[in-house]
């Protein structure tokens, strides 16, 4: 898939509820149409172990078709920063990439509680939009 394709698939917010494990009950709340730019917010509302959590994010760099930066402003982390980046391969395809860069709070209960789940539970979550992903824009 080219990338201004894989990046304008990335730029729908209605692509996100999808590419969102089940068990996280995800759902945007922000009132749609959205347009994904730099600047934007965008809220909604996720269940983590049964525990409901709120989540803003704001949209802070928006390079089409390359790459673009979402960061938390208000939610469960002290930093949550994530880079999704765009290559074209050469052959007419895309290889997608996530960088994100977190921070815990709660002091050493926040890094016990990264060795016990969080960290499992974010890669869970990124392989499964991985798979999302490849099911979507390879059939789609």
């Amino acid at each position: 898939m080219p990338v201004d394709r894989a990046f304008a698939f990335f730029g729908d917010s209605r692509n996100l509820e999808p590419l969102t494990p089940p068990w996280l009950h995800f759902e945007v709340t922000t009132p749609g149409p959205l347009i994904l730019r730099s600047g934007a917010l965008l809220d909604y509302k996720l269940k983590l172990h049964g525990v409901p959590i709120r989540w803003r994010t704001l949209i802070e760099a928006w390079e089409p078709p390359l790459r673009f930066v979402d960061c938390q402003a208000s939610g469960p982390y002290t930093l949550w920063q994530h880079t999704h980046l765009f290559e074209p391969d050469g052959d007419g395809a895309t290889i997608i990439r996530d960088r994100v860069r977190y921070a815990i709070p709660l002091g050493p209960l926040g890094t016990l509680a990264h060795r016990l789940f969080v960290r499992r539970d974010l890669e869970r979550i990124f392989d499964f939009r991985r798979d999302a992903v490849t099911a979507r824009l390879t059939t789609g």
